[in-house]
């Protein structure tokens, strides 16, 4: 299975709003799901995707999305999904509004240490270029918002054997590199 980690530095944790982009561009996050899942005509079985929420006013929020036969593809009902998904938060629990979908309280840090022993790639501008690096079974991506991943985060992924990869020599949205990823893994057949 490949799993992604789309982190937001300013995404919107609570299901209070109105305006995607005014909410931490949880626009960004929509496009995230669909590109993540979505292939014409077929949806994606084989991908995890885990939302980091960093933005008021209850960071953090972890949000998990596997495949699930109903999950929406539109940007307007991925939209919805997520507002009332964080509307559903329970305190101090993991829990399962919908089906495929999970929230709780958890930080960045605590879910690539849960990760921990699997290939986990983070996307810098700095890292090797993907096409030079063998990739391995079950990958993991770390995929940061337009403010990328915090330095002290970033520290501690590169203290933990996660391998820093680039995917060419522009930087692309976010939604886009979960395309790009999955067509080099599709590809590789991993």
């Amino acid at each position: 299975m490949r799993e992604f980690i789309y982190y937001s530095t300013k995404g919107r944790t609570s299901g209070n709003f109105d305006d995607l982009m005014q909410a931490g561009r949880l626009d960004i996050v929509c496009h995230m799901v669909i590109n993540t899942f979505y292939l014409s005509h077929d949806i994606r079985k084989d991908v995890k995707l885990h939302l980091i929420l960093n933005g008021p006013p209850d960071p953090p929020k972890h949000i998990e999305f596997v495949y699930d036969k109903d999950l929406p593809i539109s940007k307007k009902d991925v939209a919805g999904l997520l507002k009332r998904i964080l509307y559903k938060y329970k305190k101090g629990i993991r829990s399962n509004p919908f089906p495929g979908c999970f929230i709780e309280k958890k930080s960045f840090a605590k879910v690539v240490e849960e990760l921990k022993g699997r290939n986990i790639y983070l996307l810098d501008k700095k890292g090797e270029d993907i096409d030079k690096i063998e990739l391995k079974e079950d990958p993991v991506f770390i995929i940061g918002d337009e403010d990328g991943i915090p330095k002290s985060d970033k520290k501690v992924l590169l203290k933990n054997n996660v391998i820093p990869v680039n995917i060419g020599p522009q930087i692309y949205f976010a939604s886009h590199v979960a395309v790009i990823l999955n067509n080099q893994l599709d590809r590789k057949g991993l």
